[in-house]
């Protein structure tokens, strides 16, 4: 039985991908999601679970990151109707790695 956190990753481009695969071979389980599945297809083929919104991710997950384009990207994944923020349960932890503003933060 694996005691480790589970973990939602959001945002597989080129650092976030990388970053998750980290996780991953750490054995940590991990749900993830990105607008292009495409750029997951690596993590899932490694044993990462899919989601088909930031919700899931969240409602899979203890600790979610995002690391995505733009501020208003945060927005939408974080906050959105579909957002992690609504699919987090309490205590659950969201950490955002996106170069953002400060005020969003």
């Amino acid at each position: 039985m694996n005691n480790k956190p589970r973990l939602g990753w959001i945002g597989t481009g080129v650092m976030g991908h990388s970053m998750a695969g980290h996780l991953l071979a750490a054995g940590y389980p991990l749900t993830v999601y990105s607008r292009t599945k495409a750029k997951a297809e690596g993590l899932l083929a490694c044993g990462a679970r899919w989601a088909e919104t930031p919700r899931e991710v969240a409602r899979n997950a203890d600790i979610v990151f995002s690391i995505v384009g733009y501020p208003r990207d945060v927005e939408e994944v974080m906050l959105g109707e579909q957002g992690a923020l609504s699919g987090l349960s309490e205590g659950g932890i969201l950490c955002d790695m996106t170069t953002s503003s400060p005020e969003l933060a």
